[in-house]
């Protein structure tokens, strides 16, 4: 199997079911992004984009709808078995064969975290029917690890916007609405991801130096996402004059070069972030609530104070109050048996 390393980044035109086989270790793999072929027969691709073709590199490699299932099958026991223990994977799918990837993942021992929408603009034209304007996204952890997720990636929990509400909530919903990229003029692959989706997973699910793998390279997206992000990166194409242009266009990505233009997060500094609660820390805080409703404070206003005074996070601290059993005023907490809580 034909390969070329970019700056210590290894890529390979091939089979990703057997080149992960014969290059890839197992449990070597911090985070997959993928976007699999989508099995749709004939030259059909195309009406999902609204473009014009002229620009589309030829030797898009299509999966028979036929076969769909067990080519997922067998490509997903792979990618399980290259991801780490608390490795994630994010599977970019259209509805057409999203049941095949979705069994093919239950009869691994993949967990679920989300099943995330992508919302885009221009979806495909329609008039019987609403217009399609949406991908599912997966995502999936490999049980035994600890699974990367950088909450303050990209917005501080405490940060507030204008309308007093919380970005980083609101960016990590599980509808995403991000635009597709159109390069008029350029040569582009039948399918390219936009940066601003990839940036946003990786940002979330890995950090600089982690293992980067796409099992589906296509145009490169996720492999110039990962290079910009200062990860490693990895991964397979099937079609060799897409791989030989995607390859050039990569020589010319520096390492970390998107890293200066990610914005800055206000982080909320709460100390204790990540750290077991002692059961004198857990008598202190339903008391402490206590008081402070009693004293007129509202829920919120209550949460704001012990999230400042104790150094924790207020989903951390509404979550222990829930276990306590302390309810909106106060009062009725349960006494808790002996025993380490963590956040």
């Amino acid at each position: 199997m034909r390969s070329e390393e970019i700056n210590g980044n290894i890529f390979y035109n091939g089979d990703c079911i057997r080149g992960a086989q014969e290059h890839i270790p197992d449990g070597t793999i911090d985070l997959i992004v993928t976007d699999p072929p989508y099995g749709i027969d004939g030259d059909r691709l195309h009406r999902h984009y609204n473009r014009d073709e002229a620009f589309v590199v030829e030797g898009y490699v299509e999966v028979p709808a036929a076969g769909y299932g067990e080519f997922s099958r067998q490509w997903i026991r792979e990618a399980e078995r290259i991801l780490r223990p608390g490795g994630s994977i994010y599977i970019v799918s259209g509805y057409t064969n999203l049941y095949h990837i979705l069994h093919a993942l239950r009869q691994t021992e993949l967990r679920e975290v989300n099943h995330i929408i992508w919302k885009y603009n221009f979806g495909v034209y329609t008039s019987r029917k609403y217009v399609s304007s949406h991908y599912h996204i997966l995502f999936y952890e490999k049980p035994g690890g600890k699974r990367t997720f950088n909450l303050e990636s990209r917005y501080g929990t405490g940060e507030k916007a204008p309308d007093n509400g919380s970005p980083n909530y609101r960016d990590r919903e599980d509808v995403w609405v991000v635009n597709r990229e159109y390069k008029p003029g350029k040569a582009k692959n039948k399918n390219e991801l936009p940066a601003e989706l990839l940036v946003k997973m990786l940002q979330y699910s890995s950090n600089e130096g982690d293992f980067v793998c796409d099992m589906f390279l296509g145009g490169f997206s996720t492999a110039r996402a990962a290079v910009g992000l200062n990860r490693r990166a990895t991964g397979f194409e099937l079609s060799g004059p897409v791989f030989d242009l995607k390859v050039e266009e990569l020589r010319g990505i520096g390492q970390g070069c998107l890293l200066p233009s990610l914005r800055t997060p206000l982080a909320s500094g709460s100390k204790n972030r990540g750290r077991p609660w002692t059961e004198d820390e857990i008598e202190a805080l339903v008391s402490r609530f206590a008081r402070l409703i009693e004293g007129g404070a509202t829920k919120k206003k209550a949460v704001d104070t012990l999230a400042e005074e104790l150094g924790r996070g207020r989903w951390a601290i509404e979550k222990m109050l829930k276990r306590e059993g302390v309810r909106r005023t106060g009062r009725g907490a349960t006494t808790p048996a002996p025993r380490s809580r963590e956040e």
